[in-house]
Order: structure tokens, then sequence, then C-alpha cells
């Protein structure tokens, strides 16, 4: 009998707990000698701007250029690239571009105040920042959609300028992703990436704007180069290999649910596809549909490493069962393939994104659904949230004290800091009230 593709476990064996454990751990940015590696490349572009940057692109994406300049893309490349791609494609770019930004108008943020009854104003000026920096992969894969969903929040908030960044090895380029580039607004692309690109975006060069945030995803060693110059800038997250944890009560298609799975594993070997069911019946039908369908996926070996690597199917012995595996493994796609989803919600603490009923794949979340999806992995949706344009806002507090509101807050403060036996605190708070403050 041949070894089954993915792992089978039971929640109610005596080490499940352990196996569950080991089949989530993940640390994508752990490797000395890339950590090593980077934060040298991080050291030469602060130290020499442009000239370290070109002697990257010669080395890591064979770009012979001798003027950074030539590294920016003009505008009218990306106005060609939308004119020039087929028109289905470019349909469905602006169809999806315009569902993510009428999602994303709902969660624009607003500066607010309020006056208290004796004339102190108190309030919060939100504000978008000046430059955000964004990083879109290259090489094995393109992703247009990533570019749709990074910068339309940002566009949303109200950011002045957007800066693209994305490795074109050889020189090549990408017709779709410039295309959505010019769709989402971007202000400036330039063909850089890797560590370098990072570095770029957060020190700046004499070519490459500073930005005040660097949103996007990439590899392992961009991921390093995102947490090195974290705090000069700041971050979307560091983010894992994709995952989709799939709940079904066991009446879903089985090629459905074993397609969900897949819509995940060909992402890369490492990312992570799980199913949940109380059925055992059920996941022998969705492990066979498993073996059906994966000859005929293009990235059927990818897809293979991927669920025999991470994946598993998982025996639960009830929804309330389930529910309590969700809330622990905190899943970056959840599915609720079964009937009247709406009723586990009030249940369910951490998710990235949930996908309600048998009918919404997470493949459609990807592309166009409007939700962003920028979304935390390895368990990060327990204090993570989605990409939105909360994301590209910051906020100040306003304080706005009346000759009679500071009245009462001095009395408050200045006990206070003498408490705390800061005392030039309590004089600056005493000198509002008018008394003698060498008292």
């Amino acid at each position: 009998m041949a070894e089954a593709l993915m792992r089978r476990l039971n929640s109610g064996a005596a080490d499940f707990s352990v196996q569950l454990d080991a089949l989530l751990a993940w640390d994508s940015v752990s490797n000395p000698a890339v950590v090593q590696t980077v934060s040298e490349v991080i050291a030469a572009i602060k130290q020499r701007g442009d000239a370290a940057l070109l002697e990257y692109c010669a080395a890591f994406d064979r770009l012979n250029i001798n003027v950074a300049a030539e590294l920016e893309i003009p505008q009218s490349r990306l106005l060609a690239a939308l004119d020039n791609i087929d028109q289905a494609q470019r349909q469905a770019l602006e169809v999806a571009a315009q569902r993510v930004r009428d999602y994303h108008q709902h969660q624009r943020q607003e500066s607010w105040s309020y006056t208290e009854a004796d004339g102190t104003v108190l309030g919060q000026q939100i504000r978008p920042m000046d430059r955000v920096g964004l990083y879109v992969p290259g090489g094995k894969a393109t992703y247009p959609s990533s570019v749709l969903m990074n910068a339309i929040p940002a566009k949303v908030a109200g950011v002045p300028e957007l800066i693209m960044v994305s490795p074109t090895p050889g020189g090549e380029l990408n017709e779709m992703v410039l295309a959505a580039a010019a769709i989402a607004g971007v202000d400036r692309v330039f063909t850089i990436g890797g560590a370098q690109a990072v570095a770029a975006l957060a020190f700046g060069t004499e070519t490459i704007p500073r930005v005040d945030k660097i949103v996007g995803p990439g590899n392992i060693y961009v991921a390093t180069a995102k947490q090195q110059v974290f705090g000069r800038v700041g971050l979307d997250m560091i983010a894992g290999p994709s995952e989709i944890l799939v709940v079904c009560d066991g009446l879903t298609d089985p090629d459905w649910i074993a397609m969900d799975l897949f819509s995940q594993a060909e992402h890369d070997e490492d990312a992570q596809s799980i199913l949940l069911c109380p059925d055992a019946a059920y996941l022998d039908r969705v492990e066979a549909s498993i073996e059906r369908l994966l000859a005929d996926m293009p990235r059927s070996e990818i897809i293979r490493k991927s669920l025999s690597g991470r994946g598993a199917l998982i025996d639960v012995a009830d929804m309330a069962e389930a529910i309590e595996l969700i809330n622990r493994i905190a899943p970056e796609h959840l599915e609720l393939s079964v009937e009247e989803p709406e009723q586990y919600l009030p249940q369910i603490r951490h998710a990235g994104a949930i996908f309600l009923g048998r009918h919404t794949p997470e493949a459609l979340g990807d592309y166009c659904a409007g939700p962003n999806h920028v979304l935390p992995t390895s368990g990060t949706a327990r204090f993570s949230s989605p990409l939105g344009v909360y994301d590209f806002q910051k906020r100040s507090s306003l304080i706005n004290c009346s000759p009679a509101g500071a009245q009462n807050l001095a009395q408050v403060a200045s006990v206070l800091a003498r408490g705390e036996s800061l005392v030039a605190h309590a004089v600056s708070a005493e000198y509002r009230l008018g008394v003698d403050a060498k008292s």
C-alpha cells in the first residue's frame, strides 16, 4: 500500500499536542549565515549608497548599469504595460483594484475631538505617512495582486508618495506587475530587490528616496533585512510561509476541499495546508481527491512537498474542538466550509481572514473579494491584523487646556509628579495654578 501523501492526526491521541506543535513550528529568519550576509549588505548601502546598490544589482540580478538613475522605470512605461497586456487581464486587474479600493475606503479614520465642560479640548489628529516603500517579489513568481493589495490602502490613506521596488533578474520586466502599479497609483518604480532594496528604502541613497514604512512580501533575505531595519522605518510584518486552515463538517464536495488545500500548497514547499473535520470517513475521501487531482496541477511537485512536509488531515471530536484548535493555531486563512458558519464567529478569536461557507474559497480573497490578502502568519494573528488603511496613517494626540481645565489637571499632575520625585514636572504644572512653586 502506497504511503499517504499527508500525515493524519487525531486530536484524541495522547501525543497530539506535541505533534501539532511540531507541525506548526516555523522560524523564517533564524539562519545565521543569512543574518550575517544581510548585515553586510545593509552596512554597505548605508556607507556607499548608489555605488553599493549598483554592485549588488550586477551580482544578484545580472543588471550591469553604470548610472543608478537607470534603475527607475518611468511612468510612461507603466502606462504602456497597461495598454499592452491582454484585455481580459486588464479588466481583471481593474475590477480587483476597484473592489479593493471600495473595501478599504471603509477603513479610513478621520481626526476627532471633544470639548469638556471646563472648555478643555481633547482629540486625535490623523495624517497619512509622507512616503511608503513597497517591495514586490520577482524571480520565480510575480504577483500583480500584491501590488494592488499593498499600494491601494496606502493611497486610500492619502500617502502622497509610494515607492515600489521589484527585482528584475536579467532585466526582464513583468508586464502585469507594471500594469498593476499604474492602476494602483504607484508614484515611482525601481528595478532593485533583495536586502539591498530594503536597505535603500530604509536609509536612502543618492537615487532611492528614504521612506517611512516598508510593506510587501519577500524571501528570507528580504524578511531578515526588514527585521534588521525595523526602528529606522516602520514595517507591515515579518511574514512566514502562506497557510490555510480548513474546517469542514464533511458535507462539502471533497474535490473542492482538496483544491482549497492545493491553493496554498502551490505557493512554495514551506506553505502549510491543514484540514480539520469530525468525520474520519470524509478525511479519507479528501485524501482520495488529493491523490487523484494532484497529477493535473502544473506545480504538482511543489504541492506534494508542501503537503507531505507541513500539511495534515486532522480528525477532531466535534466542532467545539475544531474551534479550540482554530484559536490555538491562529491561522492566516481560515475557511469555515460548514452549514451556517456565522454561528461560530463569536467563538473565533484568532484568524487573519475568515472565509465563510462552502462557496467562499480562499483564492477569491487572494485576488478580488476586496479585503486585504496581506495577513499575519505563523500564529501572529493572536496579536496582528490584516494590512489596512490604518497601517498608513499616523495619530497625534491633541490637548488644549482651558484656564479652568489647567487648574484641575495641574493639581492632579502635581501630586503624581511629586510622588515620582519629578519636581520639575510638578513645578511646571503648578505654575499654571498660580501658586508659589517654591513652597
